[in-house]
């Protein structure tokens, strides 16, 4: 029988996914990553779906790894002027490189997970498409994924909603089927992420000065991790008028502030893109481009200036297009690839 590793955070999602692995005909083994103190819980939550559905259950330390790949970029990026998305980043380097290197060794075909997309093979390769129930689409934070790691991926829910999942939870009797999924950035519970990059950079934040697109002193700032392209408030600056950041210069230790309609732009550039398919297009690449996870996709051209870098040009402007989130392309439902925002 042809086995399979199972990624199971305690949440409702991949506990169902379990499930549903078996019931392909797939001998399951589940496992829980350990990254951090506070999972304790989760980790009985899974373990206790695994003994259920009669799965062997490991627990992986990455504890390390994910401080190393996930929380220290995490942290610089603030600190450079960026906002980053450190889900991209787990799933990059932690959930389809590590643990497929785990299923490997464990004899596994594949690796499952709860994520709401798709897996296709085609006569032109693997497709990563988007979840039919486009309410939970993450097809945008999986966007770096390869042919090789596509082929030994199985997402169960794709195509699945969620009041089915919560459902077929309910119908096991597992103990997370009303579980409440989490909204925030898992190693930050509390909201309070200055705190986190605070004591993993070992640096206090530091202060410096507002400026206009021109230049002009405004105020002064509490420190460039505080602040996000778009935001209005928490500022603390009255300037008679509405007030956005548009701009982090880091070099300079400056927030950038203008007004909304100075967010809009319709273009920006890419680095570090994965196309795929494999290699990417010599030619540009009409497509539907997010730039951010709740961002409706829209229309634009793809233009590769080298492997991996890509200038990205919206038929519209957009608002508050900002370094370190990434923007992944669509054509319709299938994800072409994506890559961080440079500028």
């Amino acid at each position: 029988m042809k086995k399979a590793l199972i990624a199971m955070s305690g949440g409702v999602d991949s506990g169902v996914a379990a499930l549903l692995t078996q019931q392909a005909g797939f001998t399951g083994i589940g496992c829980t990553m350990h990254l951090f103190e506070s999972e304790k819980n989760d980790a009985a939550d899974a373990r206790a779906i695994a003994e259920r559905l009669g799965m062997e259950h490991y627990v992986f330390d990455f504890a390390e790894l994910f401080r190393k790949k996930v929380i220290a970029p995490f942290a610089a990026c603030y600190q450079c002027g960026k906002t980053p998305n450190p889900c991209i980043q787990c799933n990059r380097f932690l959930k389809f490189e590590a643990l497929l290197g785990k299923a490997a060794a464990l004899g596994c075909e594949k690796l499952v997970t709860g994520h709401y997309a798709q897996v296709t093979e085609t006569a032109q390769g693997w497709q990563l498409r988007r979840a039919a129930y486009t309410e939970k689409d993450q097809s945008y934070v999986l966007y770096m994924l390869t042919q090789e790691q596509l082929a030994h991926l199985y997402l169960p829910l794709g195509t699945l909603t969620k009041p089915e999942v919560r459902a077929l939870a309910e119908a096991e009797g597992f103990v997370n089927a009303h579980k409440q999924d989490s909204q925030d950035i898992c190693f930050v519970p509390d909201g309070d992420y200055a705190a986190v990059i605070a004591e993993y950079s070992h640096e206090t934040p530091q202060s410096g000065d507002f400026v206009d697109l021109q230049g002009n002193v405004l105020g002064t700032h509490q420190g460039l991790l505080h602040y996000t392209v778009g935001q209005r408030r928490g500022l603390g600056i009255a300037l008679g008028k509405p007030a956005y950041v548009c701009g982090l210069d880091a070099a300079h230790n400056r927030v950038i502030i203008g007004s909304n309609e100075d967010l809009f732009s319709d273009v920006c550039t890419l680095r570090e893109v994965n196309w795929i398919a494999g290699e990417p297009p010599q030619e540009p690449v009409r497509c539907q481009a997010k730039i951010r996870y709740r961002h409706p996709a829209q229309p634009a051209w793809l233009h590769f200036t080298d492997t991996h870098s890509a200038v990205l040009r919206f038929d519209e402007p957009q608002r508050a297009i900002t370094p370190g989130q990434a923007a992944v392309c669509y054509d319709g439902a299938i994800c072409l690839g994506g890559g961080e925002i440079v500028s």
